[in-house]
């Protein structure tokens, strides 16, 4: 399989420049500096094509630059650009409408619209603040909300994006996410992983740490995105809501980077078959623009005018990319996401079955795992070869990313067929393989 001499000379040259005068904070996976990308298929400025199989973190849901979506901004851009949140424009109200349409729960809606997901977690914060009057929030390790200083609080996947950051928000108590393949703590007999969980977030964590009478929100990703794609058991979402629902609690849904399709339906926490609060989303939002969103019922957005806000929300181009997006997925790529999902998980079982060093593979829809271990009996997060298999498939023509311990994420564009996985992991094995005989001592 052909090999790529990575960074080419141009690229080189580019990343110099950015090191000169970019923030150090940036973690870059691998030196790839794009030129230009079509689908599933991008280019560096070598000349070097590559299988984007981390979609700039699910991202790019339809695929890189999708002509529907360049015609949508590049028409409202001739149009405006920008006009601020103080004014009015039909393309924010239009996102507003499609989003009631397709929000995980019954009722009318309201949206606020942010650039980001972080910006999108801190908006649901003050929301959960302002309309419970309480001031607790309940987090799971292994999560990630964002960087900003609310956001940051919750996340509790590394360490390093909380240190040097010191006093965060206060109020937050992080608990177990429900990981049936790791699972942290014991189960009673009959009792299911994720009731167990609950259990102990209502026995221990409320009687001890924070009351439940002073939680406003659980802020919880349906399937867990940076914590390394892990899927909880079928038991732990309505044990959750009934929990929420028992104490008044809202139960906040972190979608910016399982929802928009890429679990095969709008959102994760459909696949579990109970009706959050408030969801946030972000990234597959609008194919790269720059777009978040909090959504809720229309009940719970009781704060008045000016309690928040932002210059760029609602942003027309932002917005007609969005509309363009959500067009698309709802009639073509939410279809092949079902279709296409399946086809991945199974062709990762067969190759599963044939090295040793992954552990597990996990996943609804696009949204998919490999957890590399140094045994499957202990399960030992392998983290060397993990990053081994990442940077050796970089070379070879494939972009993912890990998450987790020792996992990569397999989160390709939504628009991505059969021959394009086929293509892709004819290189993720050989990578796998290459990296097994490079650590050979720990899978002889």
């Amino acid at each position: 399989m052909k090999t790529y001499q990575l960074p080419g000379p141009k690229a080189q040259a580019i990343i110099k420049r950015d090191q000169a005068i970019i923030s150090p904070s940036y973690p870059r996976a691998y030196p790839f500096v794009m030129d230009h990308g079509k689908g599933t298929e991008v280019w560096d400025v070598d000349g070097n094509r590559f299988l984007d199989f981390a979609a700039g973190i699910a991202v790019v849901a339809t695929g890189h630059s999708h002509p529907q979506v360049v015609k949508a901004i590049q028409d409202q851009a001739e149009k405006f650009i920008h006009v601020s949140s103080d004014y009015y424009h039909e393309t924010w109200v239009r996102l507003g409408e499609k989003f009631d349409e397709i929000a995980p729960f019954d009722g009318p809606t309201a949206s606020f619209m942010s650039n980001s997901g972080t910006e999108s977690v801190e908006a649901a914060i003050k929301l959960a603040r302002f309309h419970t009057k309480r001031h607790g929030f309940i987090s799971f390790l292994g999560a990630f909300h964002g960087r900003t200083v609310g956001s940051v609080t919750l996340t509790a996947s590394k360490s390093h994006y909380k240190s040097g950051f010191a006093p965060l928000m206060n109020g937050v108590v992080h608990v177990p996410f429900p990981d049936p393949y790791r699972p942290l703590l014991a189960r009673r007999a009959g009792e299911g992983y994720g009731e167990a969980i609950v259990r102990y977030i209502e026995d221990e964590i409320m009687q001890r740490l924070l009351p439940a009478d002073e939680v406003a929100g659980f802020v919880i990703e349906p399937i867990q995105g940076e914590g390394g794609y892990i899927v909880p058991p079928p038991d732990f979402f309505p044990a959750l809501r009934a929990l929420c629902d028992k104490y008044d609690i809202l139960l906040i849904a972190d979608e910016v980077q399982s929802g928009m399709g890429r679990t095969g339906k709008w959102w994760a926490i459909e696949n579990f078959g109970v009706e959050p609060d408030i969801i946030t989303s972000a990234k597959g939002l609008a194919s790269g623009m720059p777009l978040g969103a909090m959504i809720t019922r229309k009940e719970i957005m009781s704060w008045p005018k000016g309690s928040h806000g932002n210059t760029y929300g609602g942003n027309p181009i932002a917005c007609a990319a969005s509309l363009a997006t959500i067009d698309l997925i709802e009639k073509t790529y939410m279809k092949n996401v079902r279709d296409v999902g399946p086809y991945t998980l199974d062709a990762l079982a067969e190759i599963m079955a044939r090295h040793p060093s992954i552990g597990e593979v996990r996943g609804i829809g696009l949204m998919i795992g490999v957890d590399f271990v140094q045994d499957r009996e202990s399960k030992t997060p392998a983290v060397d070869l993990r990053d081994a298999v990442v940077n050796l498939a970089f070379e070879r023509g494939l972009l993912t990313l890990g998450c987790g311990h020792s996992t990569i994420r397999i989160s390709p564009p939504l628009s991505t067929t059969r021959s394009e996985v086929d293509e892709a992991l004819l290189i993720f094995e050989e990578a796998i393989s290459l990296a097994e005989a490079q650590f050979g001592d720990i899978y002889k």
